[in-house]
């Protein structure tokens, strides 16, 4: 698989077989994805895959969480509003999956459900949660986006399938405390990752770009 090949073809996986990627393609895609550029190679970025046992009781102790309808308190805070565009694009994309799937994906009880989705990482077999030190700048966020990127297309290339997740980030100090990440650090990002299950309907969507003319700009 080249490149380009291999950035069109990346997609989000919700849906995962169980079979386990070994330690040794893990291992792999990560230290590719260390070939990310970041400023002045700071590389400010950390790993923490969980697995097995330690990975169903973080699953259990986030639904519990999502049930009880515990406020969310990212690191990161959730965005509140958008640009009339950006949220055009958004609202597009989820009329689009509502469509494919049948169901009102903007409804408040298919949120409570698909925040569980997310909290059982799609039957993936392992997680990824990336994280950085609290007294980084904010540059340094676009700089584990790259690493988080980079992981993804590597991933892609071993044929192994991934899902960035926002929500997994909800109950940082849940998170932290389960795997050991010290409360001085802060988590940005999870990612489900595993062999993916493409005969599940989860995965017979693919979101679309718009037409590069919105967002490409000539000068001369």
């Amino acid at each position: 698989m080249d490149a380009i090949e291999c950035i069109r073809t990346r997609m989000s996986i919700r849906k995962f077989r169980p079979d386990p990627v070994s330690r040794e393609i893990l291992s792999e895609i990560i230290k590719t994805a260390q070939c990310s550029p970041s400023y002045k190679n700071s590389q400010p970025w950390e790993v923490a895959i969980v697995s097995g046992e330690k990975k169903e009781e973080l699953s259990k102790a986030l639904i519990e969480l999502i049930k009880k309808d515990a406020p969310p308190q990212p690191d990161i805070p959730e965005p509140v509003s958008w640009p009339p565009l950006i949220e055009q694009r958004m609202a597009e994309h989820m009329r689009k999956r509502s469509e494919k799937f049948g169901f009102n994906l903007a409804d408040t009880g298919l949120l409570k459900m698909s925040k569980i989705a997310n909290s059982r990482f799609y039957g993936a077999p392992h997680g990824i949660f990336l994280y950085q030190d609290q007294t980084l700048p904010t540059w340094s966020i676009l700089d584990i986006g790259m690493f988080a990127h980079g992981l993804m297309l590597a991933a892609n290339a071993h044929g192994v399938g991934t899902v960035p997740q926002a929500f997994l980030t909800d109950y940082p100090a849940t998170v932290k405390r389960l795997l050991k990440i010290p409360d001085s650090k802060r988590l940005v990002l999870g990612i489900s990752i595993g062999y993916p299950n493409m005969e599940d309907k989860a995965n017979s969507y693919k979101s679309q770009r718009v037409d590069v003319s919105e967002i490409l700009k000539w000068i001369e």
